[in-house]
């Protein structure tokens, strides 16, 4: 692999094949405090249904969580997602994925022993290997007795492009939505009363459409808007990438088993690039940026099937934590209340069974 940095952009590398490599830029907190601002509608009540806690790229476990998630806006409960972080050192390596779930139910019991106002960790998503199709029950039944009460469900990433990828050494089979082994593991995540998270690129949303047509009584929740690249070679046809996402996604949205998490979209393979500017982001600029998939993802899915997202610590190289959900409450300023409700903590707090009913009704 060719490993040296591009002049024009320190993320970008290539990998043997000339695929482009888009890694995540690590968090720059001197950066980011140049872009302050007030929070807007600080009484909204906001479920974070999609972070991360790992000891990579320099950390972010639960103190950092909570430095952001009291940053100003009401953040009354997360979901943690699946980071590989935890594992098991030794044992079946079907196992091993186990000990994360293990070590973030502690994480949230910590939380709760300290009586904190978010009810951080209130649902864990890990990973299972769904490849290892009937054979991944045993995996799952650990993972929900390990969770303590919080396991909703994993992720098994399937995200795969020719041309870029943001993980070279994970390349994976483009269609493995469409192995027998994968389904009889999704299979086995219905049976046992469970989501699945997706996270792939937009060239692959219709083979999701397909899980969820085979699989119609398996909760599933598509990560980062399905991911419309717009990074390397696709920064010049964002116009055609976005028509042929939103028509995969129209498709998708006939499925009523299927969720949204809209965010994401400061990933680096999202080609907004606003990591390489001087200045941070205002939410002004992410909302103007992000309007018309955000809106997109609304018109077709709509309110109850959408939830907001940080995806932090990853799209915080990009911007911060504040001016983020500020610029999700600059795109709804129109909705109405239940509309605002349902996107910033209804259909997330519904979709991973949260407990917080009292801490989500409309503030007075």
């Amino acid at each position: 692999m060719d490993t040296t940095t591009t002049a024009q952009d320190p993320v970008q590398q290539r990998d043997a094949d000339g695929r482009q490599i888009f890694r995540r830029p690590p968090p720059r907190k001197d950066w980011l405090a140049q872009t302050t601002e007030p929070v807007i509608e600080p009484d909204l009540p906001i479920v974070d249904p999609h972070h991360h806690l790992w000891t990579d790229d320099g950390g972010y476990l639960l103190e950092d969580l909570l430095a952001d998630t009291e940053s100003g806006h009401r953040i009354v409960a997360t979901v943690f997602m699946q980071s590989h972080w935890g594992y098991h050192p030794d044992g079946p390596e079907a196992m091993q994925p186990v000990g994360e779930i293990a070590r973030v139910a502690a994480v949230a019991q910590d939380v709760e022993r300290r009586k904190l106002t978010t009810k951080v960790c209130a649902g864990i998503v890990g990973f299972a290997n769904m490849e290892l199709g009937d054979a991944v029950a045993p995996v799952l039944q650990a993972q929900i007795e390990a969770g303590a009460g919080r396991f909703r469900g994993i992720r098994h990433a399937t995200v795969r492009d020719d041309r870029i990828t943001n993980n070279p050494a994970r390349l994976l089979p483009f269609d493995m939505l469409r192995d027998t082994r994968f389904r009889r593991g999704l299979a086995q995540l219905q049976a046992a009363g469970l989501s699945f998270d997706a996270w792939l690129y937009h060239a692959q949303i219709a083979q999701l459409t397909e899980v969820a047509r085979a699989l119609p009584g398996l909760p599933i929740v598509l990560n980062h808007i399905g991911g419309p690249l717009g990074a390397g070679p696709y920064a010049a046809i964002r116009a055609e990438v976005f028509k042929d996402w939103r028509d995969a996604m129209k498709d998708l949205a006939s499925c009523p088993n299927v969720h949204v998490k809209v965010g994401g979209m400061a990933m680096v393979v999202f080609g907004f690039d606003f990591h390489k500017r001087a200045l941070p982001p205002s939410s002004q600029q992410l909302a103007d940026a992000w309007r018309p998939y955000v809106e997109t993802c609304i018109e077709l899915f709509g309110p109850q099937r959408c939830m907001f997202q940080s995806n932090f610590p990853v799209d915080k190289g990009s911007c911060s934590y504040l001016v983020l959900w500020n610029a999700f409450k600059r795109i709804t300023e129109g909705a109405s209340p239940d509309e605002k409700m349902a996107l910033f903590n209804g259909t997330a707090s519904r979709v991973y069974r949260l407990d917080v009913f009292t801490a989500t009704r409309t503030p007075h």
